[in-house]
């Protein structure tokens, strides 16, 4: 979608949308080229420190096509939700591919999520189906009895936990499948995102939405798409990192996807999958940067072939940008955005000089600016709210089943990302913090809302306030500040069980991984917890 440009500003200016007033995600990422190109390489399942699995263009059109007459054979139909319960394996593409041809809702859910986030994100979505593995089939049998509306579970395991075996049930259906005619602006997927207050809010976008991402993540890898180019992410596809600023974009512009399931994320397996595979290009999250960056000497242990590497979540520092340029020999690209907005801010070491600590410049295409709470764009290095103003591809088409949630989103025509931070003169975006509560950790955004509703349901607290905590290597950990109901002593027993409490209901990235025992929290005359007084205190203890 970009064109050719050898300078920010000839790139910015030579750009224009092409939004086709008829688009479908499902067809544009594989059927397209599958006419074309059948035999070209897609999809490549690595498994840890095995062997791997390559499938065609034409592999993924035959598979997503049986799963797009099996979901329509249960009585899936267009606009219907299908729930997507698995961590990085080729039907988690297929799933989500079928379910978009078939023209229903798909929602992307993390593997490690409890039975409350998942009771909760399935019953207000009104998933019809899901696609799981053993591991989500039995917390779905848990939680089958909250869900009226979820009709079908499919596993990819086999028939366990009251699910059906997916593969010979795909194995009975035609291989042909006619794709529904959707239109860019029909809604496409839903993904929940956290929240300072009340439970998680289900960004619902277009199908439009692939094609609003493909500047930002062309751009961030230095024009993605160049012959040869070959990529891989550890951001799970549950998130919009893994599934839209990789997966999707990657297959229709036809570079080959490495999906890899490590057990557990360590740096030198990571190093190890960039050279076994043969990795072109590879979004790194900071905390996967930082995680790497502990190992000595890995220019000198593994041969890496890498083209680009970008990096969004949070600013990287002179030090972690030193580190790329030695390690992978080239300039990591960093980008900016969040679920309801994404890739709306980069960088490229193609046509721009990298500015550590500052994100980089607007992404051609998107009007992104610093503006005051009522929308009134702000002068060069003024303190504001980063915000991008609709229409925008990119822009998601509301909150699930919230209007008043969305219209508190935007003010006039600018979307609020809820960040803070300035524009110089030249336009390069520099984030300062954020304005709300969210905890970021580990490349994960939680809202300490949904946690602190958790930490209620046990039987030993009273009140909870949580907050993010700095940590020099997840950014921030989830800390709890608790008091607890009269005649309960605090413990670190009690601890460990509050901590697990929460840890088996929400995520395991979720879960406070430091507790206090408080006799009362701070609070307004509304009674809402004043979190950023705890903000301040648990930022103390750091200092302490």
């Amino acid at each position: 979608m970009l064109p050719e440009a050898s300078t920010y500003d000839e790139l910015a200016s030579r750009f224009s949308w092409d939004i086709p007033d008829a688009f479908n995600i499902g067809t544009a990422v594989c059927d397209a080229w599958a006419d074309r190109e059948p035999d070209r390489e897609a999809l490549v399942f690595a498994e840890e420190g095995g062997a791997s699995t390559s499938y065609t263009y034409a592999d993924l059109k035959r598979r997503s096509n049986r799963l797009a007459n099996l979901f329509a054979s249960r009585g899936v139909a267009p606009g219907d939700r299908v729930g997507v319960l698995l961590p990085q394996t080729p039907e988690t593409a297929f799933a989500h591919i079928a379910a978009l041809k078939l023209g229903a809702i798909t929602i992307p859910l993390f593997t490690l999520f409890g039975d409350e986030a998942l009771a909760y994100r399935l019953g207000n979505s009104g998933a019809k189906v899901v696609v799981t593995d053993t591991g989500g089939a039995a917390k779905l049998e848990k939680i089958r009895g909250e869900l009226p509306e979820l009709q079908t579970v499919f596993c990819i395991d086999g028939a366990l936990h009251g699910a059906e075996h997916l593969a010979p049930a795909m194995a009975d259906q035609p291989e042909t499948f006619t794709p529904r005619q959707t239109k860019a602006d029909d809604p496409a997927i839903i993904i929940y995102t956290s929240g300072t207050t009340g439970q998680p809010k289900g960004a619902l976008h277009g199908h439009r939405v692939l094609l609003g991402h493909l500047p930002g993540v062309e751009m961030s890898h230095d024009f993605l798409g160049q012959p040869g180019d070959r990529i891989w992410t550890p951001a799970d596809w549950a998130w919009i990192g893994g599934l839209l600023d990789v997966l999707m974009p990657a297959l229709y512009l036809g570079v080959p996807v490495v999906a890899c399931r490590f057990r557990k994320f360590t740096p030198e397996a990571a190093f190890d999958l960039l050279e076994r595979e043969k990795i072109r290009n590879t979004f790194l999250p900071p905390t996967a940067l930082k995680m790497m960056r502990q190992v000595e000497s890995p220019e000198t242990r593994w041969t890496l072939n890498l083209r680009s590497v970008a990096s969004g979540g949070e600013t990287l520092g002179a030090e972690l940008i030193d580190w790329g340029r030695k390690t992978f020999g080239l300039t990591i690209n960093e980008f900016y955005g969040q679920t309801e907005c994404n890739m709306i801010v980069s960088s490229s070491s193609a046509i721009m000089e990298a500015r550590p600590g500052i994100m980089g410049r607007a992404v051609p295409g998107h009007d992104v600016n610093v503006v005051d709470d009522k929308g009134t764009i702000l002068g060069d290095d003024e303190l504001g709210n980063i915000a991008v103003r609709r229409p925008d591809p990119v822009m998601f088409l509301g909150y699930w089943n919230n209007p008043d949630a969305t219209q508190k989103k935007f003010a006039g025509d600018w979307l609020l990302t809820g960040d803070t931070g300035m524009r110089d003169r030249e336009g390069w975006i520099r984030f300062v913090g954020r304005d709300d509560d969210v905890i970021t950790s580990s490349g994960y955004r939680i809202g300490p809302g949904e946690i602190e509703d958790c930490l209620l349901k046990h039987p030993a607290v009273a009140l909870a306030g949580v907050v993010g905590k700095p940590d020099p290597q997840r950014t921030e950990i989830v800390k709890a500040f608790i008091v607890l109901k009269d005649g309960v002593t605090g413990s670190d027993e009690l601890a460990k069980e509050i901590a697990d409490f929460v840890k088996t209901r929400l995520a395991a990235h979720e879960y406070p991984r430091e507790i206090s025992f408080v006799d009362a929290l701070p609070m307004t005359t509304t009674g809402k917890v004043i979190r950023r007084e705890l903000r301040d205190r648990a930022t103390r203890e750091t200092k302490a």
